[in-house]
């Protein structure tokens, strides 16, 4: 039997100016139809210290969600040993091999793409896109990095923004969470 593709979203986030800013769009898809267009992407965990946005399927994300904040209640300030635990248990363990989601996590010292195949990176610029838009919204980042004085806030929302107008998969139903950080 063919498997149905899920598209539901695009989560980008930038470190800028002192700043980071993760932000997602709303839209869940199945096939062709827009099942909702106002879901919440982004996650404060931790007492807001942590925010996660997930891409792919929601329900594993969530079980993702839970499965990190248990890893990063386990390793207390050190954001990328819990990020590693959990990729390697996503990786091993046979059910968890199963769940078809990604990760973005920031605090205010890091920013972490989290994957199914056992990858942790944190790119040497501080922007990471994840979803069906990540690699447009990623794009567009880059280059307003580069050549404007937007801030980390603006610079996610509009980058979203760029992607809803390529990507039939991402909306302009955006939240975005910013927060201050060392540079």
């Amino acid at each position: 039997m063919p498997r149905t593709e899920t598209h539901s979203t695009t989560i980008l986030t930038v470190r800028h100016n002192g700043s980071v800013a993760i932000g997602g769009d709303g839209q869940v898809t199945y096939n062709s139809t827009i099942l909702k267009g106002d879901t919440r992407k982004i996650r404060k965990i931790l007492d807001g210290k942590v925010v996660v946005g997930f891409a792919g399927s929601t329900a594993d994300a969530f079980a993702l969600l839970e499965r990190f904040e248990a890893k990063a209640k386990d390793y207390p300030g050190n954001l990328p040993r819990a990020a590693t635990e959990l990729a390697r248990d996503w990786r091993t363990d046979r059910a968890l091999r199963r769940l078809e989601a990604m990760l973005i996590v920031v605090n205010e010292e890091h920013s972490l793409l989290i994957t199914g195949q056992g990858d942790v990176v944190q790119t040497e610029d501080g922007i990471l896109g994840i979803g069906s838009g990540g690699n447009y919204a990623l794009s567009a980042a880059r280059a307003l990095t580069k050549h404007t004085d937007l801030s980390a806030e603006e610079i996610v929302r509009e980058s979203l923004l760029i992607a809803s107008e390529v990507d039939v998969y991402t909306n302009t139903n955006i939240i975005v969470e910013s927060f201050p950080c060392p540079n």
